[in-house]
């Protein structure tokens, strides 16, 4: 059984893998496609922001989808479809089909919430952060590897790459049906295909706890999203000068550098995710419950507080960029996006190592809810970061405007010692309910 999971485990990382690689793609090619197309700062953020807009209802459906149909076939349509879409954007020429396209190969985001439930089928709860921290870290690296090596590999050549993702996502796909499974047990599967509908959806939205995950994991990935996104036209535009006196000319070499420091958030954010789920599991065997408010009684209090520390410290993280780049140094940036980059991993880590605890017979409905609606966040956050007068003040705004409340609302949440999944809106109907 050890060995049938962790082969779940592989297969499940690897088809997350290249789907972040696939969904973040533009974005590693965005100075090229910018420049060819003569696109504005407007522009550019609207470009950066439209690989999410796919991704908040796309994984509403696939978190469904993966309880009704199954994890295996759910991914491998993902794989597929946007596989096959990113072909066809490596022979377009025109800007507005280009944009259209792009905007369906980032269908591939909502491959996460499928592969949350695959994973939380097999792997049990005093080992789920761990596992879970594994699959989302590995799988969230694509982002960064691709504003990497996607420049270096294909210079400004965005048409041969995409290309090639298209084509390596079909082998991935068909790799996963044939060795995909489910869950352990048919009666596991039986169980949670019988939760996929309308009134256990309506149930999860309403809970506020899930309410709160939803608004952390919204300050966490998506944060994340939005800055794989939108960093690298922030250096090149707010530390073109910077860039240029380290050596780095011409739309290659400013993107090279760019994706570079762009990847600095993105590769901590995946490489401690792993970290962060075995912290949450940490937390929990040793029962640490530092923080007032939080409940501490329940049977997975210290995850919820190992989350709790995690969102406040991407608050001041927040802070540390805007000052940053006010002060125009180029090598404090990267050090703050360090540093961001680790507390946003501690915020995905510590969000999923609970959502499979709280809703263990609809862990595809709240992983889809959670990490759907969250990724709104991806959309407004680089509207935002290039709506204000100076391009680096929108973290600041973001912080104080939006994930301030944010907190103070997972504080309130998590109080509760008991049950609090039973907590929500229309509390009463769902009781008469089930009574």
């Amino acid at each position: 059984m050890a060995t049938h999971k962790v082969e779940q485990l592989i297969i499940a990382t690897v088809g997350f893998f290249w789907c972040f690689l696939m969904w973040f793609s533009t974005a590693a090619f965005s100075p090229s496609i910018a420049a060819h197309y003569h696109l504005g700062i407007k522009a550019l953020g609207l470009l950066a922001s439209s690989a999410i807009w796919m991704a908040p209802i796309g994984r509403i459906l696939a978190g469904w989808a993966a309880d009704r149909f199954g994890a295996p076939r759910t991914f491998a349509c993902i794989l597929a479809g946007c596989g096959l879409m990113s072909i066809a954007s490596a022979f377009t020429t025109d800007y507005n089909l280009l944009f259209a396209e792009r905007v369906l190969v980032a269908v591939a985001g909502v491959s996460f919430v499928v592969g949350i439930q695959h994973v939380a089928q097999w792997f049990d709860a005093f080992e789920i952060g761990t596992a879970e921290g594994l699959y989302a870290g590995t799988g969230n690296a694509g982002a960064g590897v691709g504003a990497l090596l996607l420049p270096r590999l294909f210079a400004t050549d965005y048409h041969t790459a995409f290309l090639w993702l298209g084509v390596v996502a079909l082998v991935i796909a068909a790799w996963y049906l044939l060795r995909g499974r489910a869950a352990q047990s048919e009666g596991q599967r039986v169980l949670v295909r019988r939760q996929a509908n309308l009134r256990t959806t309506l149930f999860v939205w309403s809970r506020y706890i899930a309410i709160a995950l939803m608004l952390a994991y919204a300050m966490s990935f998506g944060l994340e999203i939005a800055l794989n996104a939108w960093l690298p036209g922030y250096f090149t535009r707010g530390f073109h000068e910077a860039i240029l006196a380290l050596g780095f000319h011409g739309v290659a070499g400013l993107q090279i550098a760019a994706g570079t420091f762009a990847a600095v958030c993105s590769f901590n954010a995946s490489l401690f995710r792993p970290f962060s789920g075995f912290m949450s599991d940490l937390f929990q065997r040793n029962n640490w419950t530092p923080l007032p408010f939080i409940a501490r009684r329940l049977p997975y209090a210290p995850r919820l507080h190992w989350l709790g520390l995690s969102l406040m410290l991407i608050v001041l993280a927040m802070g540390g960029l805007t000052v940053a780049g006010l002060a125009g140094s180029l090598s404090l940036s990267v050090t703050a996006l360090m540093g961001l980059g680790i507390f946003v991993s501690f915020g995905t880590g510590g969000t999923f190592a609970l959502v499979p605890l709280l809703f263990p017979d609809r862990p595809g409905t709240a992983a889809g809810f959670i990490g759907g609606v969250s990724t709104i966040g991806g959309i407004i956050y680089p509207l935002i970061f290039a709506g204000g007068a100076d391009i680096h003040t929108g973290y600041a705004r973001v912080a104080l405007f939006m994930f301030l409340p944010f907190v103070a609302f997972y504080f309130w949440a998590a109080r509760y010692e008991r049950a609090p999944e039973e907590h929500g809106f229309a509390a009463a109907v769902f009781a008469a309910e089930e009574a």
